[in-house]
């Protein structure tokens, strides 16, 4: 082709279209709603699926997979309990310091939170939604399962925890105080309120797991604000808890009995009721009350 073939086919002028009456140009309205939405939080349904659809995966999960993901989390959940001790060790005695030691609570959640392992009171919300959608037994038998192993192996990763903490020469004296006296403070209330201080914590550590699916890069604001609140507070969480009370219990300050009857129950009782009525059973209602249920499938197995 020569290069005056060109003038055969003259150039098109391109003419910009008018803009509207409102002085935008066609297809501005559409970028603005598009960015608008995008902008959006996301609705409780999409929370609420997203929850759901978590929740089917770990009721799926081999028995196997969350014995050894309890057991860190159980581990894990102790750090909570040894930097109380450091940081109180570390300050004055003074009304406000309890107030600065409380944020060691929130490093074991932060721990088990964003590592992705098994802790008890995260599961009184995520796999009881799929069983509030698909109410037969046999969802409910697999909850039964997942609350079981998990509960188990977190108590004993705490157990063993406290051993280690007790057989370590790494810390001072003053630490090693600091570690009984958290472990009196939690062993010393009544059986009632423990209870009361456990719905408390399993309502938070419930609604932090509601949080979480979308808060992206705020999930460690979200846990440290949350799990600090419930140090803060003093509101009893069976696993954190069991770390504290086990160093007596190896210590031969506090019997089995006495732990399992004066703290273990009457916290699993209240993280129970916290968790499951207080979160699962509002939020799911909130939800389904709209008929916004409906496009979630529950896996089937």
């Amino acid at each position: 082709m020569s290069a005056n073939a060109s003038s055969d086919h003259p150039r098109r002028e391109v003419t910009p279209r008018a803009p509207s009456a409102d002085g935008k140009r066609p297809g501005a309205e559409r970028r603005e709603r598009i960015e608008s939405e995008a902008r959006q939080s996301p609705s409780a349904r999409i929370i609420h699926n997203a929850i759901l659809l978590e929740g089917d995966e770990e009721l799926a999960r081999p028995t196997r997979a969350l014995a050894w993901s309890g057991l860190a989390s159980g581990l894990s959940i102790g750090f909570s309990f040894l930097a109380q001790a450091l940081l109180a060790d570390g300050l004055p005695d003074a009304r406000w310091a309890h107030l600065v030691s409380a944020f060691g609570y929130s490093i074991g959640f932060l721990i088990v939170v964003l590592g992705r392992q098994q802790l008890f009171t995260e599961n009184t919300l995520t796999p009881v939604l799929p069983w509030l959608h698909d109410m037969r037994w046999s969802v409910f038998r697999r909850v039964l399962r997942l609350w079981a192993i998990v509960l188990v192996t977190n108590i004993v990763g705490a157990f063993l925890f406290a051993w280690l903490l007790g057989l370590s020469d790494s810390f001072e004296e003053g630490v090693r105080t600091q570690l009984t006296a958290i472990g009196v403070t939690a062993i010393s209330r009544s059986p009632w309120a423990t209870l009361t201080g456990a719905i408390f914590a399993g309502w938070l550590i419930a609604l932090m797991v509601w949080l979480l699916p979308f808060a992206e890069a705020a999930r460690f604001w979200v846990v440290l604000v949350i799990a600090y609140l419930v140090g803060l507070g003093g509101f009893a969480h069976v696993i954190a808890g069991s770390s504290e009370v086990a160093y007596l219990v190896i210590h031969g300050d506090v019997s089995l009995l006495r732990y399992a009857r004066d703290f273990l129950l009457p916290a699993l009782t209240g993280n129970v009721i916290g968790g499951v009525t207080l979160v699962a059973l509002l939020n799911h209602a909130q939800v389904t009350a709209g008929g916004d249920d409906e496009e979630y499938e529950p896996h089937r197995t």
